[in-house]
């Protein structure tokens, strides 16, 4: 980490986690945080789900949950950047305080709550963007509606023609009874009534079909993720994302914040979502696309994510701690990694630790 970032770092752990978020984004959207160029390197490109990255690492959603800023995301280094979590009305979300930094494990917990201005909101900014951007959106459901599954379809109607992908988050534990959506019959039918308006408004449009994941929760026994994964093959699901925040506290050293409820992110969810990742490699395949987040910090974790059987990766949490140019820093460092061991391409490298990381107990 630069000087710079070093002072910016201390200078947002001055303000609570919410509001250091909030002058992040206004950084980034008055050009106070500078763009950091990462050289253009074929050996990062990847295609998944008729998708074409310039690189494999994204922006998670959680972030820019009210698509203030992709466009900036993209040029710090980051291969694509995903909005949200977007719900159809706007809401506020959990009551303060609900963000909460533990700064001893590299780690965040959160129960921010869906909070976002809604869809007209949003596609209000998307819909002025380059359609060449790749911007994914992340939709849910309102704490209070009366039908969720409506709420999900009516996020893919309402950005079909701005989203290049969709993540259907079902995982946040921070809405009660969200995480049910990912038992097998609530699934089939999330997804079937999804894929169905997603086709529909493919149709209208007459073009290629958007497509559409799925985020999970790494907080699954292995009869869950059989369901999961037999559910998305038979539905026709573009892909997973593998994984949300867990709702865990092994191994923390902060046990004051360890109590506060929410999901944990950072460095401690490296492991159980890569292992999470792992398992579900193995019961999908080869070829069905998959998205790894959890602890992301540098070049190192990012291409483990890969070996595990991730095409692509995610952050967002680590860079609390690493500051702007991390995405950078790992774009970078997975380039080098190419070099050193005289890869061809990144995906070289994928699913050659499955079985070690597949081994691994759950939770």
């Amino acid at each position: 980490m630069s000087f710079l970032s070093r002072l910016g770092r201390q200078a947002l752990f001055t303000f609570d986690p919410e509001t250091a978020h909030g002058l992040s984004i206004a950084a980034l959207k008055t050009g106070l945080l500078p763009a950091c160029r990462v050289a253009p390197d074929a050996r990062l490109k990847q295609t998944i789900a008729g998708l074409t990255f310039d690189n494999p690492l994204g922006m998670a959603a959680g972030y820019d949950k009210n698509a203030e800023v992709p466009a900036e995301l993209v040029r710090l280094g980051f291969g694509f950047a995903e909005v949200g979590t977007l719900t159809p009305r706007p809401q506020a979300g959990n009551p303060k305080p609900r963000l909460f930094r533990l700064v001893a494990d590299r780690a965040v917990i959160n129960r921010m709550g869906f909070n976002n201005e809604g869809h007209a909101a949003a596609f209000e900014r998307l819909k002025r963007l380059p359609k060449t951007l790749m911007v994914g959106v992340n939709i849910g459901a309102n704490k209070d509606s009366e039908d969720r599954i409506a709420d999900y379809v009516a996020g893919i109607r309402s950005f079909y023609s701005v989203a290049r992908y969709f993540t259907a988050n079902v995982s946040s534990p921070n809405t009660p009874g969200l995480r049910n959506l990912q038992d097998r019959e609530s699934l089939d039918a999330l997804l079937m009534a999804v894929l169905a308006a997603r086709d529909e408004e493919a149709a209208k449009a007459g073009g290629a079909k958007v497509p559409v994941f799925l985020k999970i929760a790494p907080d699954m026994s292995e009869g869950g993720l059989d369901d999961i994964a037999e559910v998305s093959l038979k539905r026709g699901l573009d892909g997973l994302i593998v994984s949300n925040t867990t709702i865990g506290r092994t191994g923390l050293s902060d046990q004051r914040q360890a109590g506060e409820a929410g999901g944990l992110s950072g460095r401690p969810l490296f492991a159980v979502s890569t292992t999470v990742l792992a398992k579900m490699r193995q019961r999908v395949g080869a070829t069905f696309p998959l998205i790894g987040a959890g602890g992301v910090e540098s070049a190192e974790t990012a291409a483990e994510k890969i070996r595990a059987g991730a095409d692509l990766v995610q952050l967002y949490s680590c860079m609390v701690y690493e500051g702007p140019e991390l995405a950078s820093r790992i774009v970078k460092g997975l380039s080098g990694l190419c070099d050193r061991e005289k890869l061809g391409s990144i995906r070289d490298l994928r699913d050659s630790r499955v079985a070690h990381w597949a081994s691994q107990p759950l939770g």
